[in-house]
C-alpha cells in the first residue's frame, strides 16, 4: 500500500513507516503531521481525487540543513567575481500511518 501527499507544495510517494526528507515545515520534534492525499494504491485498487477516504499521518524526527551549493560570479577581464553559499532547510518526517 502506498499513497502521493503533498507537502510543502511538492509531491512525494509515501509507504508506512518510510522516512524522508521534506522542504522545512513549522514545528517541532515529536510534533504529528497530517498530509493532504492525492492518490492512495491499496494491493491495484486505486483511488483518486474526492474519493479518497484516506488520511496520511506523520512525525517530525528533526530539522536539518542540506549541502552547501556555492553561487560563483565572475566578470572576465574586470576583476569582479562575488562568492556565495546557502543551505536549504530540510525537515526529517518519518510516516505512521496510512489510513
Amino acid at each position: 500500500m502506498f499513497a502521493v501527499v503533498k507537502i510543502a507544495g511538492q509531491q512525494f510517494k509515501v509507504t508506512k513507516d518510510q522516512t524522508l526528507y521534506v522542504p522545512h515545515l513549522e514545528g517541532k520534534a515529536g510534533d504529528k503531521v497530517e498530509a493532504e492525499v492525492l492518490l492512495v494504491d491499496n494491493d491495484g485498487k486505486l483511488s483518486i481525487g474526492e474519493a479518497i477516504k484516506a488520511k496520511v499521518k506523520a512525525e517530525i524526527v528533526d530539522h536539518v540543513k542540506g549541502d552547501t551549493v556555492i553561487a560563483y560570479k565572475q566578470k572576465r577581464r574586470k576583476g569582479f567575481h562575488k562568492k556565495k553559499g546557502h543551505r536549504t532547510a530540510y525537515t526529517k518526517i518519518k510516516v505512521t500511518d496510512i489510513k
